[in-house]
């Protein structure tokens, strides 16, 4: 087949090499020229994902995979067109920017062909696939959905760092506007994608067909929504324990010993593309999900919380000097979408105090074009609040933040036995 795939970012170019690998000829477009440059040269435009550089070394020289910034170039002709161009949500108003993904689906549209399948697989409100993009590229095209091209929603279920290795663990799942389209769909992802022996799963790893756009939409919203209603469960039952003085970590691993429970962990924050997204774009076509919305704000809060904490031992924190540790929204991943990084150092800035902020993944240059000061180990501060779990956390102590008057561990990545004699806080065990 020749496959197109619109947006060559994270997941996007992973997919494409996955699609190549399989044997087809692909061609991914997108608006960033150096990108484009990047892959045309077999080089990864970004680091961190397992095998990525070794593909794209064997597949660009093969000329089965090169990128183009053309629409006019990749779209035409394609069997299929994969789109995974990023949808933003407004971090105030909550409400999904569909402005670059509008852009791209009217481009795409311009240069559809018949006979072509298009499967979004970026994460979108249900409804989405039938109600907006079907239209739009109706319009754009001339062609209509369903006789003359074939449209389907596919979320994907990876994690950038292994997507290869979740492309093959998770089942496929797709969701058509017509039975045909759903057909077509589950033959493609058949031809391009293989699967790992899931015999924990209630039917054949592989591609599922869910019966529809709406169900799929759903499907990959109610997942990722189920972990942020599972953390924010977790972080009040943490509030708590902090309350009355117990451990909230040994009351979870007691709980999750008997198979009927599953309670996520505690921290400061919740950050990444999904988990801190995903519920928002649920509750855009479902305001009513009070136990949705009332989750998400609580995980929002939580850096306030942690502020709160420090403020209590050190009193007022105006011209106190705090390093926070961190500005990764998870431990080993160069990715600051989400981070708590953001509102704690908001936070701890509107009580006047002088923030520093520190991460093993990003150089000065880059934290300074954050905005923030760069903390180097060594210097001397009143407070250090961790708000990533980076490895190299667990090996830092006092010694390594002269004058240190209180540590908070947003994610319990530290050693105690290094903190002894200094202060230690954690979420969910007021009695360190």
């Amino acid at each position: 087949m020749r496959i197109a795939v619109v947006a060559m970012g994270k997941i996007g170019l992973p997919l494409a090499v996955q699609f190549a690998d399989a044997g087809h000829e692909v061609v991914g477009v997108d608006v960033n020229e150096k990108t484009v440059a990047a892959i045309n040269e077999a080089t990864e435009p970004f680091p961190g994902e397992a095998h990525l550089q070794e593909k794209l070394s064997e597949l660009v020289p093969a000329g089965r995979l090169r990128a183009t910034t053309d629409y006019a170039d990749a779209i035409p002709d394609s069997e299929a067109v994969v789109v995974v161009v990023p949808l933003f949500v407004n971090d105030e108003t909550w409400a999904p920017d569909f402005a670059w993904m509008d852009a791209a689906t009217r481009s795409l549209a311009k240069h559809l062909t018949p006979g072509t399948l298009i499967s979004y697989e970026t994460t979108l409100p249900v409804g989405t696939t039938r109600n907006r993009w079907r239209p739009m590229i109706e319009e754009g095209s001339g062609l209509k959905e369903g006789s003359e091209f074939h449209l389907v929603f596919s979320p994907e279920r990876v994690l950038t760092g292994r997507v290869f290795e979740d492309l093959r663990k998770y089942p496929k799942l797709v969701g058509g506007l017509s039975e045909e389209g759903a057909k077509r769909a589950v033959e493609f992802y058949e031809a391009v994608l293989s699967f790992d022996e899931r015999p924990d799963l209630p039917r054949a790893n592989g591609v599922w067909d869910l019966g529809s756009a709406e169900a799929a939409e759903m499907a990959k919203l109610a997942e990722t929504t189920y972990r942020d209603v599972n953390i924010g469960l977790a972080n009040q039952f943490a509030v708590y324990a902090d309350k009355v003085g117990l451990d909230v970590n040994a009351v979870i691993d007691a709980c999750n010993s008997q198979p009927y429970s599953h309670i996520h962990r505690p921290g400061i924050a919740v950050g990444g593309h999904c988990i801190p997204v995903y519920p928002r774009l649920y509750l855009s076509t479902d305001p009513d999900a009070s136990i949705v919305r009332t989750a998400r704000q609580f995980n929002a809060d939580m850096p306030l919380y942690v502020v709160r904490r420090v403020e209590s031992v050190l009193g007022s924190l105006k011209g106190q000097r705090v390093a926070v540790l961190g500005a990764s929204y998870r431990g080993k991943v160069k990715e600051t979408a989400f981070s708590g990084v953001f509102r704690t150092v908001t936070e701890l800035t509107e009580r006047g105090a002088e923030v520093s902020v520190h991460d093993p993944m990003f150089s000065d240059e880059e934290l300074a074009g954050f905005g923030w000061t760069p903390y180097h180990l060594g210097e001397e501060v009143d407070a250090v609040i961790v708000q990533a779990d980076h490895p190299e956390y667990a090996e830092v102590g006092p010694a390594d933040f002269p004058a240190v008057k209180v540590l908070f561990d947003g994610r319990r990545v530290t050693d105690p036995e290094r903190w002894r004699g200094t202060p230690r806080l954690v979420i969910g065990d007021r009695a360190q």
